[in-house]
């Protein structure tokens, strides 16, 4: 099947999205939310169905949300994205090649397990534009890697490499550039091997308690938002963003 912002394809009983808005390093726009929720709903709601990878390509993974459009609506069953506040029974593997920075690597966050290639370039560059992470990453970011790191790569906004990701235990196996799909079918096989039912059961018990102070970690990020948005330099380093220029902060 062919969404305008995705295609979605079976292989055995493994639901592979793949966005596909490549001129815009596939920033997610509210098409592309709807794409990815429709295939994260049909992943969970049929039982053929049990394990899922997305992936951007062979090229890149995402830029996170388009500046001009916006993400869009977050969705009923997904939230954000149609993914980063989802509740899910099935694995989701992120495949990730080039770039996932911004809400790009919330979605990376938001999965149960990556595989990237040595090429992938993960980053949190919001407060490079005056802005704040809004997808997840205030929470996950250090339940995903050591706080330290968490804390540096969120609050000075440099890159974190896929060997590093690897090494902290972000990214689970690392591949040779191009080879990120094919090493996620890989894991999903390794996974679809066993008995679904356990599989969702086991995953379940380990996101219920992953998750228990999720409730807690939106209600800071809204707050975070609301407070950084009503500032003076979130409004400076959009403008900066989209004039291509270096943002001049004032601290106000």
């Amino acid at each position: 099947m062919t969404d305008q912002r995705a295609t979605v394809h079976v292989q055995d009983h493994v639901l592979i999205i793949t966005m596909i808005r490549h001129a815009k390093r596939n920033a997610i726009d509210g098409e592309m939310t709807l794409a990815i929720d429709a295939a994260l709903n049909r992943l969970e709601d049929e039982a053929d169905l049990w394990v899922g990878i997305i992936t951007g390509g062979p090229d890149m993974f995402c830029a996170g949300t388009d500046m001009a459009a916006t993400s869009g609506t977050p969705t009923e069953r997904g939230g954000i994205y149609g993914v980063v506040g989802r509740t899910r029974t099935k694995p989701l593997i992120a495949a990730v090649e080039g770039v996932a920075f911004g809400g790009g690597f919330e979605v990376v966050m938001a999965c149960d397990m990556v595989v990237a290639a040595t090429n992938a370039r993960f980053g949190l560059p919001e407060v490079k534009r005056g802005l704040v992470a809004t997808s997840g990453a205030m929470f996950r970011a250090s339940r995903v890697l050591p706080l330290n790191v968490a804390k540096q790569v969120m609050l000075s906004g440099a890159e974190l490499s896929p060997a590093d990701g690897h090494r902290l235990g972000l990214v689970n196996e690392l591949c040779e550039p191009g080879a990120a799909l094919e090493a996620a079918l890989a894991l999903a096989a390794q996974i679809t091997a066993n008995a679904p039912i356990a599989v969702q059961q086991s995953l379940q018990a380990i996101d219920a308690l992953a998750s228990a102070d999720d409730s807690l970690g939106w209600e800071l990020t809204a707050k975070a938002r609301k407070v950084n948005m009503a500032s003076d330099d979130s409004k400076e380093g959009v403008a900066a963003f989209f004039e291509k220029r270096p943002p001049e902060w004032s601290g106000r």
